[in-house]
C-alpha cells in the first residue's frame, strides 16, 4: 500500500480551522467519516487519544502524526489536514504544528500499519516535501506532492 492510495484526494483537508489539538482530533476524524460516510467515528477518536496519551505525535518541526489502531478498520487508512496560521499541539518542541497525517490501522494489521509510518518518516526527512506540501491550496495539489516524492523515494531503494 502506498501512502498516495492512504491520503487520497478526497481524504486532504486544505485549511484546517481547529486551533487546538482538541479540535483538529474533532474536525479530522468528522471529515474522515463524512469522506468515507463512516459511523464509528467515536471509536476513531478513541483510538486516536488512546495513542496520544502515550506521548505526543507533534514528532517534528511542524509536522504530527496522531494514528491509532481500532477494529471497526479493516484496512490503513488517513486523513491529512493542512493548517496555513498552525495548532497549537503539544508538541515535543512546543511549536505549533501545520501539517498533520492523520492514520488509522486494523487492530490486527501493525506490519503494514508500521512500513506507513516509516515510509512517511522517510518522505519527511526531505525538507522540499513539507515545503511543497505546504504551499499547496488544493487536495489535488497536495496529493501530487505525496505521489511525486514517493515515486522518488521508491526509486531510490
Amino acid at each position: 500500500m502506498l501512502l498516495c492510495e492512504v491520503f487520497s484526494p478526497d481524504l486532504i483537508k486544505v485549511g484546517l480551522e481547529a486551533e487546538n489539538k482538541d479540535e483538529v482530533f474533532e474536525e479530522m476524524v468528522d471529515f474522515f467519516c463524512q469522506a468515507r460516510n463512516f459511523l464509528h467515528r467515536k471509536e476513531l477518536l478513541a483510538a486516536i487519544w488512546d495513542r496520544e496519551s502515550k506521548m505526543s505525535t507533534g514528532i517534528k518541526k511542524g509536522i504530527a502524526i496522531p494514528h491509532g489502531k481500532t477494529d471497526v478498520i479493516d484496512h490503513v487508512s488517513g486523513v491529512l489536514g493542512i493548517s496555513k496560521k498552525g495548532i497549537e499541539y503539544e508538541a515535543l518542541d512546543g511549536e505549533p504544528v501545520y501539517l498533520l497525517f492523520m492514520m488509522f490501522a486494523p487492530s490486527r494489521d501493525s506490519e503494514k500499519h508500521l512500513r506507513l509510518l516509516k515510509r512517511l518518516a522517510e518522505l519527511l526527512d526531505m525538507p522540499e516535501f513539507y515545503t511543497e506540501l505546504m504551499a499547496q491550496k488544493t487536495p489535488q495539489g497536495a496529493h501530487e506532492v505525496i505521489k511525486k516524492y514517493e515515486e522518488r523515494l521508491i526509486a531510490l531503494t
